[in-house]
């Protein structure tokens, strides 16, 4: 036996007792005539003793060779600490060593296995088999696996199967870039990595299953902004003879039944809002209800004041930084140069301070009066104290600007937070979005979202105005689940590839198996998934999902521990019936 107890259980119930413990050394202090070792396992620290007085010099020896990260096993008495540690569980004894043996030496670590560690995070992705040995990334791990454990309990309560899709499929148009795998036994020919169990999922629903779960791994080749992983991780679910309201509040309730369970929170109903009126009120599909700071329109207000910047624009909105009237012009300064950055890419800012005493100072104040700003703050419900911030152009394009200086300005006022949880369901998605380029509709969400019943004639006339039967979970800014009622109906299924422009042979070629299925009595159905990364990371207090994953790929898409991705061999690519263009600069 390597161990009677874990290095994180022992108390003073224990003392007396004669104990095995296993585990690596985290520090060692030698003072001569005293040693002491701290003990480290998953579950905990204990501190082993060594006096010259009870033991010998033999294993003194033993333990002047040990080192950090050390795998040693320690047998001894659980005496009384003399000098007690609150702030770990086993703080009140310690181990009378009596025998120490080396399972295993450690070379010195390439950082400190500490909380407050001096690795940088390249190294420490490099070493994540090391970095996982600290706490914060440790109990990161230990909180995504019992998340993962009450998500199944729910769903099993509510009848749900779980079961497994495969993982190599056929390459469909689902929106990102798939990741290929060439076939061996079937040269030129190639799978695909899932970008999500979509059709197979409805595929379960066409089998009978009714209910159906996984916790699957999807995989996009997509260019990574910050957070994004090229591979991650679904609650995926699909329900047969539903409606839009029977998802939402089976999965409004998995959302309640994690929030109660991990933050001890109680939620009514969640509220819900239009698309549209996201987009009015917030300038995104997602917006973050911890705080105000809506959308003030004032296009009516500001045009024909001869101020050729807004007089020539399409939508003319702000925000209110509400208590920031003392930002002085050199704070101002840097939100300007904040929002002309190339990811926000907006020309400028209009600002307008709205004194205590109620005058108005602005950097328009050439072509607005004091009456034109007291109109704009009434419109946008600012008081004396606060500051107007103001910005024009096209309107999806500058209500997306607006929405990122909002996030901006909340995040420099401490509002967004982390333990504050505010859920919200946007609804009424437009089914299609138009692309300019390629000149053709796109599906918003996917294919086989459903339109609305109520506007299953527009689709014919003016498709562009269809609403979709989608729904999206919003948490803290953040969209954690999304999905939509699925058409069932072939002849419903081959005009929607009409509209994104598929031919019959295209459809048929992509999505026969699916459109053939059909035909064979589907139900009724429809689904959601949940993005389990980040809904497990917001649940935890934090927005980076990379700390929540066990071996994360950096911001380039590559796993730096095993140096992946790679060249493969040329005898593999012969194999494959694959041959390489890239050519190294």
């Amino acid at each position: 036996m390597f161990r009677t107890h874990t290095c994180g259980e022992l108390t003073q119930a224990n003392i007396n007792e004669k104990v095995t413990l296993s585990g690596w050394v985290s520090t060692l202090r030698d003072k001569g005539f005293m040693m002491w070792i701290d003990l480290r396992d998953r579950y905990g620290i204990t501190q082993i003793i060594l006096d010259e007085e009870r033991s010998s010099k033999e294993l003194f020896e033993t333990a002047r060779h040990l080192g950090r990260e050390f795998v040693i096993q320690v047998t001894g008495t659980v005496i009384e600490r003399a000098s007690k540690n609150p702030n770990i569980p086993t703080g009140d004894i310690e181990i009378l060593a009596e025998n120490i043996k080396i399972l295993n030496e450690s070379a010195l670590p390439p950082f400190t296995i500490e909380d407050n560690t001096d690795g940088g995070e390249d190294i420490r992705m490099k070493y994540r088999y090391l970095d996982i040995r600290r706490n914060p990334v440790k109990e990161k791990l230990i909180f995504r696996s019992k998340v993962a454990q009450e998500v199944r309990k729910y769903l099993d309560a509510q009848e749900f199967v779980e079961v497994e899709t495969p993982v190599l499929i056929k390459s469909t148009p689902e929106g990102a870039r798939d990741f290929v795998v060439p076939s061996r036994m079937n040269p030129g020919e190639f799978y695909a990595l899932p970008q999500s169990p979509q059709t197979f999922k409805q595929l379960l629903m066409v089998g009978g299953l009714d209910r159906y779960f996984q916790i699957v791994k999807c995989f996009r080749d997509e260019d990574l902004r910050a957070d994004r992983q090229p591979e991650f991780t679904q609650i995926d679910c699909e329900m047969s003879f539903v409606e839009q309201e029977d998802i939402m509040n089976v999965f409004e309730g998995l959302a309640k039944h994690l929030l109660h369970t991990f933050k001890g929170l109680e939620f009514g109903d969640f509220p819900r809002m239009t698309f549209a009126e996201a987009m009015r009120r917030y300038g995104n599909d997602k917006p973050d209800i911890r705080f105000g700071m809506e959308f003030g329109e004032i296009t009516d207000l500001a045009k024909g004041k001869d101020f050729k910047i807004f007089d020539e624009q399409e939508l003319i909105v702000g925000i209110v930084a509400e208590g920031c009237n003392s930002y002085t012009r050199k704070d101002i300064d840097k939100l300007i140069e904040w929002v002309q950055r190339p990811q926000i890419g907006a020309t400028g800012l209009v600002w307008a301070r709205y004194n205590e005493d109620g005058t108005f100072k602005s950097s328009v104040d050439k072509f607005y009066s004091q009456e034109d700003l007291a109109a704009w703050a009434e419109r946008m419900n600012a008081k004396p104290g606060d500051l107007m911030l103001v910005m024009s152009g096209n309107t999806n394009k500058v209500r997306a600007q607006l929405s990122a200086l909002r996030m901006e300005i909340a995040e420099r006022l401490g509002l967004r937070n982390p333990e504050v949880f505010a859920p919200l369901w946007v609804v009424d998605f437009p089914l299609l979005e138009w692309d300019e380029e390629s000149e053709r509709y796109h599906a918003m969400h996917h294919p086989f979202t459903s339109p609305k019943p109520e506007d299953m004639e527009l689709i014919s006339t003016n498709p562009g105005e269809v609403r979709a039967n989608a729904y999206d979970l919003v948490l803290n800014g953040n969209e954690i689940g999304g999905g939509s009622i699925r058409i069932y109906d072939k002849d419903v299924q081959a005009r929607m590839f009409e509209l994104l422009g598929f031919t019959p042979e295209q459809a048929e070629a992509q999505f026969g198996f699916l459109m053939n299925a059909f035909k064979y009595g589907a139900p009724p159905h429809g689904g959601l998934a949940f993005g389990f990364d980040r809904f497990v990371s917001i649940l935890d207090g934090s927005e980076t999902i990379r700390d929540y994953i066990a071996f994360p790929k950096n911001n380039s898409g590559r796993d730096v521990m095993i140096d992946a991705p790679s060249p493969i061999d040329q005898t593999q690519m012969e194999e494959l019936n694959i041959t390489s263009t890239f050519k190294e600069k």
